[in-house]
């Protein structure tokens, strides 16, 4: 299972440079970049150490970490045309999502919102002033708004579908039509839909509208050099209005100073970070805090060909994550052998593990969790 995630924010926040950061890209930075309204788009590896404490045991011929796509919207607003024109003058920017990019953020599994919390007075802002928990809400707004167009819409079109719809038909644009209208009361008071309640077969009744304010949102703070090590002064008002909505994480990065240290070799980046009390890279903090976010697993396979990280959501059972390998596998799954991932390691082999009879058979409901290894028996 692949992650898509979208990065977006207000102008001039650092988005580029978090999507240079995450997948090792060199898209341009700065007040021109994206000036063709294109989007960029990266492969991010996901750091798992489990990964390479396998790889070790099993020497295989290729290893292969799970991955998430980052996509960085480049004009996603329609304010950074307004921003190059101000350079000299440094205007006021109003904010606002080009329409064109909403179809990127619908299709995302999470959305990436990059705030400024960073102080530099050379580049233009909405504002001269650092408020990171202003520019929250400013794009929350303009999603709120999104969502709401969407739902007026749909309602005026559906009613004459319902009056002429008959039988099961008429029932499910019924079903279709309450839950609209519930997502309609919560839009009109401003709040977002995953802070209200759905049930399953609510959230399959609209799943197709890719509503924006349903999606996860991972707010990424970009703080100053001098807030790295102590960044809850800053931080603390952003997680207090995080902590009001559902599915909405906060994690800090300092995207000048992470870009700086990416271009160290290793042991220099290492004893960089640790001299600043930075404990890892800002990859590893915004992909596992995605990974929370939108309740998402790694299980593994091993072996002498490949040792591999898959991504699945958390309590798949065994029948469905075979798929996630091939659907062969889940069309035939038998039965799944399952270790976890370390005490595999401490048994050496998968032949000593079956000795010491802590491998164990599983069947397709089998709830598969985080660290397990799974060796799938099918028969097609």
């Amino acid at each position: 299972m692949n992650l898509v995630s979208t990065i977006t924010g207000l102008p001039f926040v650092g988005k580029t440079t978090l999507f240079n950061l995450l997948t090792g890209g060199h898209a341009a930075t700065g007040a021109f970049a994206g000036a063709e309204g294109e989007t960029n788009v990266g492969v991010a590896r996901v750091p798992d150490d489990r990964v390479e404490k396998l790889a070790v045991l099993f020497k295989p011929k290729k290893t292969t970490f799970a991955e998430v796509t980052y996509r960085d919207l480049g004009l996603a607003h329609s304010a950074e045309k307004a921003a190059l024109a101000a350079l000299a003058k440094r205007g006021p920017l109003p904010p606002g999502i080009n329409p064109q990019k909403l179809g990127d953020l619908r299709s995302s599994d999470a959305i990436v919102h990059v705030v400024r919390a960073f102080r530099d007075p050379s580049v233009p802002h909405v504002d001269t002033t650092v408020d990171p928990v202003r520019d929250l809400a400013s794009i929350e707004l303009e999603l709120l708004f999104a969502d709401h167009a969407v739902v007026e819409r749909r309602l005026e079109r559906i009613e004459p579908e319902i009056r002429t719809a008959k039988g099961p038909e008429r029932e499910a644009r019924e079903r279709e039509r309450l839950v609209l209208q519930k997502a309609m009361a919560a839009l009109d008071t401003e709040t977002p839909l995953r802070d209200i309640e759905l049930d399953e077969d609510e959230r399959k009744a609209i799943r197709g509208y890719r509503f924006l304010t349903l999606q996860p949102q991972l707010v990424v703070a970009n703080i100053d050099e001098s807030d790295v090590a102590e960044p809850e002064a800053i931080l603390g008002p952003l997680r207090a209005a995080a902590a009001k909505h559902k599915a909405m994480a906060v994690v800090p990065v300092c995207a000048k100073l992470e870009a700086e240290i990416a271009e160290l070799p290793v042991d220099e980046a290492v004893a960089f970070r640790t001299e600043l009390g930075v404990s890892e890279p800002a990859l590893h903090r915004v992909v596992r805090a995605t990974y929370e976010l939108l309740g998402m697993i790694s299980f593994f396979t091993t072996g002498e060909d490949e040792v591999r990280a898959w991504t699945i959501p958390a309590a798949t059972p065994a029948q469905q994550a075979a798929g996630a390998i091939h659907s062969d596998l889940e069309r035939g799954f038998i039965r799944a052998e399952v270790i976890r991932w370390d005490e595999l390691l401490k048994a050496g082999s998968e032949a000593n593990a079956k000795k010491l009879g802590i491998m164990r058979t599983e069947g397709k409901t089998y709830p598969v969790r985080d660290g397990d290894c799974l060796h799938v028996l099918f028969n097609v």
